[in-house]
């Protein structure tokens, strides 16, 4: 499945860029990049409110997955970046 980008810019988005979507479960999943923040929601419209005010409300840093995504979150982001999805 191809992911659908929410933002376009990610090269030059600043703050943290977020990944929306749904688990296997159908939750709703937003989750940073390399696993440093992240959370559960029952909506899509709390998943992206929640990715908004995490990443500085810049939208261009969230990108909306049409794909699974599951919530990891690592305290160590060195121990994130190996297990990050991209």
């Amino acid at each position: 499945m191809a992911n659908e980008l929410v933002g376009t810019r990610l090269d030059i988005a600043e703050g943290p860029v977020v990944f929306v979507g749904r688990n296997r479960r159908g939750n709703w999943i937003a989750r940073e990049r390399n696993g440093t923040f992240g959370g559960l929601f029952l909506t899509r419209a709390h998943a992206l409110k929640y990715a908004l005010s995490e990443n500085g409300h810049n939208q261009d840093a969230i990108i909306e997955l049409s794909n699974e995504i599951e919530l990891y979150v690592h305290a160590d982001p060195r121990v994130a970046a190996t297990t990050a999805f991209a």
